[in-house]
């Protein structure tokens, strides 16, 4: 015999506050897939068309195998691949390329444009990537191809990461790895003067990187100070990236 149902249930005591949520165990961004951004890949494919015409230029104006050493150029061939695969990932609607690779190329874009305008702009002999004794002249070719180089796809890069990037993508951790291409740069630059001969005007490509002026112990000097610098730039970029605000709420 089972025992008879009680009419009345007392009330159960409420609950204090809000009632807690827990953390998804799963991403949003794992369920929701990222959506195509036509406008994004066309900003993205033009920035890396700009990139590619001025490394063509530049290419044209010089001998390739001195152009081809030149840090600037090197990391405008890497923004004009990036630019076309992130293009790419956008237009088809898929996942974004890794943050260590975007954050390497902005930061590699800034270093060129920063060493230009700080330390290369005004120098006597005027720097050129041509070996030309005279200052480009303004609207020529020179002149146009430092401007691309330096000034238009760095800061068309930085757009790209304000307007079109979602925010707190960048980690500390990435900072020291993004020191690794410019080391091995300056390896490679130091490396590649000793097998020039000591008259080749082209041997050192930075006046700052010239031991056969400075010494290898200024010119190590120099890099070290330029090593800090970067390193410090990589990190206020990845602060900035934790702090500003994210541009778009979907994914690109």
């Amino acid at each position: 015999m089972t025992a008879p149902i009680p009419r009345d249930i007392p009330e159960l005591p409420a609950v204090p506050g809000p009632p807690l949520l827990l953390p998804a165990p799963v991403p949003a961004t794992a369920v929701v897939g990222p959506l195509r951004r036509p406008a994004v890949a066309v900003f993205r494919l033009l920035t890396a068309v700009v990139a590619a015409a001025g490394v063509a230029l530049e290419l044209r104006l010089g001998a390739p195998a001195r152009t081809l050493s030149y840090f600037s150029v090197q990391a405008n061939i890497l923004l004009a691949v990036v630019m076309v695969l992130s293009a790419s990932r956008a237009r088809r609607a898929r996942r974004p390329l890794p943050s260590a690779v975007t954050g390497a190329t902005l930061l590699y874009v800034l270093i060129a444009a920063l060493v230009y305008r700080l330390l290369l702009a005004h120098t006597t002999p005027p720097f050129s990537m041509t070996g030309a004794a005279t200052a480009p002249v303004r609207w020529h070719g020179q002149w146009a191809a430092l401007q691309i180089l330096h000034t238009i796809t760095p800061v068309a890069a930085v757009l790209d990461w304000l307007l079109l990037t979602p925010a707190a993508r960048l980690h500390l951790r990435q900072a020291a790895a993004w020191l690794l291409y410019p080391l091995a740069y300056l390896a490679f630059s130091l490396g590649r003067a000793a097998f020039l001969a000591p008259s080749n005007p082209a041997r050192y490509l930075y006046p700052f990187l010239d031991a056969a002026a400075h010494g290898y112990r200024s010119t190590l000097a120099n890099a070290l100070l330029l090593g800090l610098a970067i390193y410090a730039l990589a990190v206020l970029l990845v602060a900035l990236d934790h702090t500003r605000p994210t541009p778009g709420r979907r994914r690109v």
